[in-house]
């Protein structure tokens, strides 16, 4: 290996079969905060890791708490505490792969959105490892449905955010309710005064670990266009026009201005859609879904709403308002120019806004490029949709369907080519397959008379 090269998961204090698990989930060499912090969390040191998003943070504090946890042990020994349903959701799935090589390891997920009795069921089975948003977990400890007397890891993931969302007083009568001797590993995209404060209080003598937050130069082109407040829908539809990015995350500020843009680029033929925290856990799921399988293009979120998304290539991220914080605005581009592809951020911003625009050039030291709506090209009769069809099953985990199972009934007895299935989503009472679109009628109609697994199943086209 040589000296530039990142370094590898076998220079870690692990087991040989973590190790092998590590390689077939294609997991070769660490990134940078898993390269700063593992070493430090497998000391059992207390830790701050400062990192965005997509820089490989799940992996570096589950493979350290893996580490520590004894199977034999039927009681919680690791809690992750996320502010999103979605996030949640992603650290779990992901947390199940790197524990693939640990036998009888059991994780629970307690969210909100969920029934209660079902996590109360699951709990009373015994568990190792729980991953919930602060006000779920909350509700299972005064309940009773949860104890963390044999607690061994804790872990605050997005601390940040679960601050600004206002889980401050259930983070704190959670960690209130955990032995006094625990790792406590808080990771957090930012870094303001209220996350020092939680620190001191919670944490025993953390090493802070900082990752980058800017980017490589020239990986993601940002130019920045001055607007007035009533230009604001005009340029964003020229962007689109002139750029035509066939997968973009639009941030807006409130929910109401993300419902009034995605309907905005609906009504002119860009098909999109809005996520935030007004939706139910079942709409969240599907907007998720159709724009993760490339069945919409285009994504309006707010911040809150977006935090956790993992979407592997996306070629263009779109401010439609300069957020107030220049470390949010990092966070937010971050998610394009991923695995070696170059990005772009577009950002509008009126007069008002200038002192925005100078707090992000102080913080990136260097000047933002700034353009005007007038050199765009236009092309009226530009339209934008998604490649694939989004199809929707009434079976999930619960029925033990597996992504191989339908994989295997559209591609054998369907006689769908395998090019043309796409990412199948499995959740606990549904299920969702991307196709592209010309096989969707192909599916709908064997999958109307046809099996799956030996059981009918009801499916429907919903995107």
């Amino acid at each position: 290996m040589n000296a530039t090269a990142d370094p590898a998961f076998a220079t870690l204090n692990i087991s040989a079969a973590q190790l092998r698990n590590l390689e077939s989930l294609g997991y070769h060499s660490m990134t940078p905060v898993q390269a700063r912090s593992l070493p430090l969390i497998l000391e059992g040191r207390d830790l701050i890791a400062r990192a965005k998003t997509g820089s490989g943070k799940t992996a570096a504090f589950g493979i350290g708490l893996l580490e520590q946890i004894n199977p034999a042990f039927f009681g919680i020994q690791a809690l992750v505490l996320c502010p999103t349903r979605e996030l949640a959701d992603q650290v779990g799935k992901e947390l199940r792969r790197l524990a693939q090589a640990i036998p009888n390891i059991k994780l629970v997920s307690l969210v909100g959105g969920k029934p209660f009795g079902p996590q109360k069921g699951s709990l009373e089975h015994g568990a190792h490892i729980v991953v919930g948003t602060p006000g779920r977990v909350l509700d299972h400890l005064t309940k009773g449905t949860l104890k963390l007397r044999g607690l061994r890891t804790l872990v605050l993931d997005e601390a940040d955010r679960m601050l600004d969302m206002g889980f401050s007083e259930a983070m704190m009568q959670i960690i209130e309710r955990t032995p006094a001797k625990r790792q406590t590993l808080l990771f957090s995209a930012t870094y303001p005064d209220s996350i020092a404060r939680i620190s001191q209080t919670v944490q025993r003598n953390p090493v802070t670990v900082t990752v980058e937050s800017t980017h490589q130069p020239g990986v993601i082109e940002q130019i920045f266009y001055q607007v007035q407040k009533h230009e604001r829908n005009n340029t964003l539809l020229a962007l689109f026009e002139h750029y035509r990015p066939d997968s973009t995350l639009v941030f807006c500020q409130t929910r109401k201005q993300c419902d009034e843009t995605a309907r905005f680029l609906a009504d002119h033929r860009i098909e999109s859609l809005a996520i935030h925290g007004d939706l139910e856990q079942r709409e969240r799921d599907q907007v998720l879904v159709q724009f993760a399988n490339s069945s919409c293009p285009v994504l309006v979120a707010t911040d809150v709403a977006a935090r956790g998304l993992d979407i592997r290539s996306l070629k263009a991220v779109i401010n439609y308002e300069l957020p107030r914080d220049p470390e949010i605005y990092v966070h937010r581009i971050g998610r394009t120019g991923r695995a070696g592809e170059k990005g772009m951020a577009l950002s509008l911003f009126t007069q008002a806004e200038q002192g925005r625009l100078n707090a992000i050039e102080k913080y990136l030291n260097e000047p933002c490029i700034c353009d005007v709506p007038e050199s765009l090209d236009r092309h009226p009769d530009y339209t934008l949709n998604g490649t694939m069809a989004t199809i929707e099953l009434n079976a999930g985990r619960k029925q033990k369907l597996r992504p191989g199972d339908l994989l295997g009934a559209l591609t054998g007895d369907a006689q769908i080519p395998g090019d043309c299935v796409g990412k199948i989503d499995i959740f606990d009472m549904r299920s969702f397959v991307a196709l592209e679109r010309g096989v969707a009628r192909q599916a709908l109609a064997y999958l109307a008379d046809g099996k799956v697994k030996g059981r009918s199943i009801r499916a429907r086209r919903i995107r």
